[in-house]
């Protein structure tokens, strides 16, 4: 991944963080909003973690690994997004923004890693 893709990418990922956590600051204090919402802060914040450690692998294969690592991360996010709306704990239209860019971020990320195994096949 090129050095400008990837600076993109960090900024990206942790704009990403930080609309979660404002998503989180604002829900209900119900008690089924928190554990959902505990759910998706901490999916959410890793993906950009996640992604910083993947910038930093030690060879294709593990880059290939922490990449898929943000994608889990990513998936669960979007669940857990989905959890909130169905569950009419935040209206889908709150949402869409935010479900939308996870959709984004999984294309990306699903790009990625599979643009990596093409350069990269295993011996």
């Amino acid at each position: 991944m090129s050095t400008q893709k990837s600076t993109d990418l960090r900024v990206h990922t942790k704009a990403y963080a930080l609309r979660v956590i404002r998503l989180y600051q604002k829900l209900p204090k119900s008690g089924e909003a928190r554990v959902i919402g505990n759910q998706v802060l901490r999916s959410g914040t890793s993906v950009g973690a996640q992604y910083r450690e993947a910038c930093r692998a030690k060879s294709p294969a593990d880059f290939v690994n922490k990449m898929e690592g943000s994608l889990q991360e990513l998936d669960e996010s979007g669940y857990w997004l989905e959890l909130l709306v169905d569950a009419e704990i935040v209206p889908a239209e709150r949402l869409a923004e935010l479900q939308k860019e996870t959709d984004e971020l999984l294309a990306i990320f699903v790009a990625s890693i599979n643009t990596s195994k093409k350069n990269h096949p295993k011996k």
